[in-house]
């Protein structure tokens, strides 16, 4: 996989920010690249952007695409779609043949997804044939794909870096190494 970006579709600007946002920030922290919105959510797009200043990496956000031209174009650049559903196939029964692509499109719904979106993707994919939220489907999705090595992803220009501790908090700033309690 040369690259994998995330499709939100379904966003409601009124109800789904919190949502949105875990979306774009769990595709950034387990390897996609970005994440287009389906909707006009400026608000999104500056949260993940700031997560993203701040804790490092490339990860972009592109605001108010078309949904169906997103793909369409992902699918002429030689991309295929993936779009997760409970009603997809098992995604442990196909996750190999996904993960031999060079371009992934995930995508993620939020209210009820057009019936075209399940012929416009190249792979229905269920994360278990149960319901459950589309933040865990796509972190278990990615996890699948990038076959666990993405959990200890560095992620360079950093404002802020995590260092692991079995106990308390520590971090390092551009600025200063630091110590948090609890």
């Amino acid at each position: 996989m040369e690259e994998v970006c995330v499709l939100r579709i379904g966003h409601r600007p009124e109800r789904d920010q919190r949502v949105t946002t875990h979306v774009g920030l769990t595709g950034r922290a387990l390897g996609a690249k970005g994440m287009y919105l389906a909707a006009d959510d400026i608000g999104v797009k500056k949260s993940i952007e700031d997560v993203a200043k701040r804790w490092g990496g490339d990860f972009f956000v592109e605001n108010n695409v078309s949904w169906k031209k997103c793909i369409n174009d992902w699918k002429k650049s030689g991309g295929v779609v993936v779009h997760l559903t409970m009603y997809g196939l098992r995604l442990t029964d196909v996750e190999d043949k996904i993960r031999n692509e060079k371009k992934i499109l995930i995508v993620v719904g939020a209210e009820k997804v057009p019936g075209d979106m399940y012929g416009l993707a190249d792979y229905n994919v269920s994360v278990t044939t149960q319901p459950h939220s589309e933040i865990s489907s796509l972190a278990l999705c990615l996890d699948h794909l990038f076959q666990g090595k993405t959990m200890n992803l560095d992620f360079p220009n950093s404002e802020i870096k995590i260092l692991p501790t079995e106990h308390g908090k520590r971090f390092e700033t551009a600025k200063q190494d630091g110590d948090g309690a609890d």
